[in-house]
């Protein structure tokens, strides 16, 4: 396997984890990665579909299966009411923070097998790679709608 197979397969291993910790919270990983995105502070609708990769109407549909479930809600913004801010509310917040918990704790687990030493240059190299990934922006290629 080259480099490429190793990444995708990394991929995979972290997700099917976060999708088994997610299923303990009865959330699907795109819901879970909502209420994680929200749980400090509102966003923009605009905003998180660039960050999370995804068109603004798959944004939409999600934060209205979220909403159903009423942990996420949408508001105007203050500043501009043309703009939609989101949030979790109270019940979302709780979730969100006892669901950030535990994928803090657990899936770091996929380095489990790794020496102590491996452990360590995973993390920093995990770490540089998301501090200068530009999350704010959308993907250079055009979105995948789950």
């Amino acid at each position: 396997m080259d480099y490429g197979d190793k990444l995708f397969w990394l991929s995979v291993v972290i997700q099917r984890k976060y999708a088994q910790i997610c299923a303990g919270f009865d959330l699907t990983p795109s819901q879970a990665t909502l209420l994680c995105a929200v749980r400090n502070e509102p966003r923009r609708m605009a905003d998180l579909a660039a960050s999370l990769g995804m068109t603004k109407n798959a944004l939409s549909q999600l934060v209205d299966r979220t909403a159903r479930r009423e942990l996420v809600g949408r508001a105007s913004s203050e500043q501009d009411r043309r703009v939609v801010m989101l949030s979790a509310t109270p019940t979302g917040k709780v979730l969100a923070e006892a669901l950030y918990a535990e994928i803090s704790k657990r899936l770091p687990e996929i380095a489990s097998n790794l020496d102590a030493d491996d452990q360590r240059d995973f993390a920093r190299v995990a770490t540089a790679v998301v501090d200068t990934s530009d999350l704010s922006s959308p993907p250079s290629n055009p979105p995948v709608t789950p």
